[in-house]
């Protein structure tokens, strides 16, 4: 089982116990559909790719997560939020590109799977842009997603015929590390700010008449 088929587990038993409850509702989903759409992206991304001339494309690591992601944007009230997630995305990407960029061509050379890696950094990184559970998760996705569409571009600009794969192979684990990653982060230190601040108020104080009493 790949790194991103043990999350999406590990996710699933996390909504069956409620433990996820408040993450969930703050990106408006509930238990089931939570669960639905968690089952359809393992079961997705065991089906055969849809092969669109050099495009491959797989259910339950492209299809289905950019769904969620695009759920999440038109459910968002907020213009500012939306307009920070889209910048957020396209800088997710371009960092993700560029760590592309810069890392060893042979995976053999390095000391973690690169997909991994790009998963990790793009969760980083999404969150910091994100900030919002929302936010943290279309970032991560999305922006893991498109740095594999400009290095397709930019492969085939040079006359490399290379085919643009999304959501296949070990690139799902990219794709399911960089938004779950994300938003563990926006939900940690959301808490963590939280309970700060509710740490900062200060104590009622006692009414009078039980102070004269005393």
């Amino acid at each position: 089982m790949s790194t991103g088929m043990l999350i999406l587990t590990v996710v699933a038993v996390l909504v069956f116990f409620g433990v996820a409850q408040r993450v969930l509702d703050r990106m408006r989903l509930t238990d089931r559909q939570a669960l639905v759409l968690v089952a359809a992206m393992f079961v997705g991304t065991l089906l055969p790719n849809v092969e669109l001339g050099r495009v491959s494309v797989n259910l339950g690591g492209a299809v289905i997560p950019l769904g969620v992601c695009v759920y999440l944007l038109v459910t968002c009230r907020e213009g500012r939020e939306i307009t920070r997630t889209l910048i957020g995305t396209a800088l997710t990407a371009a960092a993700v590109y560029a760590l592309s960029v810069f890392l060893p061509d042979e995976p053999e050379q390095m000391w973690i799977d690169p997909n991994l890696l790009y998963g990790i950094s793009g969760g980083l990184i999404a969150y910091l842009l994100g900030r919002s559970r929302r936010g943290a998760f279309i970032c991560g996705v999305t922006g893991v997603m498109l740095a594999d569409v400009v290095n397709a571009l930019v492969q085939w600009s040079r006359g490399v015929d290379q085919q643009l794969t999304l959501g296949g192979a070990g690139l799902v684990d990219s794709v399911v590390i960089s938004g779950i990653l994300a938003v563990l982060l926006a939900e940690a230190v959301g808490e963590i700010l939280e309970r700060i601040q509710r740490g900062k108020k200060p104590d009622p104080q006692p009414a009078a008449g039980k102070e004269g009493a005393r």
